[in-house]
């Protein structure tokens, strides 16, 4: 990992947490979840106040998340709302947080000026024993506390000048101005500081959950999807108006819902060609059969003169890449004009044709979806699945590290919303 954290492809856009006021409003929340209080004179943390470094000295990856059916958080800045999610096993917590962030900005502004908040994801989830619990999660609540109580005292505050404003004599009740001089002293003035939130309680939309060997969850109304392992516990349990099940190896099954349920772009030419989709696809497999064929070969040191001396060089071995010639053939086909038909293409090279719709709501996890049938492709799985990416990059060998490096550094930092708006349509 070493390699990624050099080029900031992991831990590289986190909040660092180093001034000692800080710390000490962390430690207060960690104390508050009945966790140990950091002993690290300077930490980074995600938008969900998780940190990397805290986690290794708990030896607890997710220390904020450790009963699955309790996600927390800690906001100690407002800048967490920019930040990467790294700390959790859900695939809408960053979701639910943007909104969270965007719904409470004043609160949170106001707050985290003189204390930090934290809290809870509350799901009505008591526990987790198979996936049809997970049926019960239609919204979610943030249940939201303070460790100096700015927000309860904020509220009690705006009870007392609500009654100073509207009772006759109120003002003559020296006890009350004193407490609210006190009150005062630690939430500021609540006329310009909005510390009581706007909204708590949102819609939990369709999901990713790193559980049961990895669970992805559809809603469709009222109507449920899971795709996962066929060996996971509850499949097939719940009754079938209620829940379609489709085990993750039926490439043929995945493919049929996610198309009848308009999730995904089918190939068409006006985008195909435009986004360099195919040729992206191609360069990705190419790389892998290159390094395949000779494990010593520096492709990270090639020129692109000599990526391509080399494919033709090896010519043979090229064309009989099953990969390699199917979107050969689809790139030809497009140069006359011949979209692919999908319904004539085997259900795993469906795959490498199709992309989420952009305009969905629920296209980063189609597409997190799609890019576990796709392996040769580690962009896209390291765009949509960075956990995913983790556990492949690590069974990489020395040569092949390089090259990913590489290439997400040069090919996807430099420009990430410009690389997603490309190939997969949306940013």
């Amino acid at each position: 990992m070493k390699e990624l954290i050099e080029y900031n492809l992991i831990y590289g856009r986190l909040l660092t947490v180093s001034e000692p006021y800080l710390i000490e409003r962390y430690n207060k929340a960690l104390e508050a979840f009945g966790l140990p209080r950091t002993k690290l004179g300077s930490f980074q943390i995600d938008m969900s106040g998780h940190s990397p470094q805290i986690a290794d000295e708990l030896d607890v990856t997710f220390y904020l998340e450790q009963d699955i059916s309790r996600r927390r958080f800690i906001i100690v800045a407002p800048e967490q709302e920019n930040l990467p999610m790294i700390g959790t096993r859900f695939s809408n917590t960053a979701a639910l947080l943007h909104v969270f962030f965007e719904k409470n900005r004043r609160v949170i502004q106001a707050a985290t000026i003189k204390d930090v908040l934290f809290g809870e994801i509350d799901d009505n989830l008591v526990e987790i024993q198979d996936i049809t619990d997970l049926l019960a999660i239609e919204q979610v609540t943030f249940r939201v506390l303070s460790s100096e109580e700015t927000l309860f005292k904020a509220e009690k505050l705006r009870r007392r000048i609500d009654r100073l404003m509207t009772v006759q004599g109120a003002w003559r009740d020296d006890e009350m101005l004193e407490e609210m001089v006190d009150l005062a002293r630690v939430t500021g003035d609540i006329r310009t500081n909005d510390l009581v939130p706007d909204q708590l309680v949102f819609r939990h939309e369709s999901y990713f959950l790193d559980h049961f060997g990895g669970v992805y969850v559809f809603k469709d109304g009222k109507k449920f999807t899971m795709v996962c392992d066929s060996k996971a516990p509850g499949f097939r349990r719940a009754s079938p108006w209620k829940v379609d099940y489709i085990a993750i190896d039926d490439k043929a099954a995945v493919y049929d819902f996610l198309s009848r349920s308009g999730r995904i772009q089918l190939p068409q030419a006006s985008w195909l060609k435009d986004s360099g989709y195919i040729d992206h696809r191609r360069r990705m497999a190419m790389q892998s059969l290159m390094h395949q064929t000779d494990p010593s070969l520096d492709v990270a040191g090639m020129t692109e003169t000599q990526f391509q001396t080399w494919a033709f060089k090896h010519s043979p071995v090229v064309d009989k890449d099953p990969v390699l010639t199917f979107l050969h053939g689809i790139e030809r086909g497009l140069s006359d004009g011949r979209p692919p038909m999908v319904d004539g293409l085997r259900p795993r090279e469906r795959f490498m044709v199709i992309r989420a719709k952009p305009s969905h709501v629920d296209r980063w996890v189609v597409s997190r979806l799609i890019s576990t049938f796709v392996p040769s492709d580690y962009v896209s799985r390291f765009v949509f699945d960075k956990a995913g990416f983790y556990n492949t990059y690590n069974a990489y060998d020395s040569r092949f590290k390089d090259l990913v490096v590489k290439e997400l550094a040069e090919g996807y930092l430099e420009d990430k919303k410009g690389l997603r708006e490309r190939l997969y349509g949306f940013a």
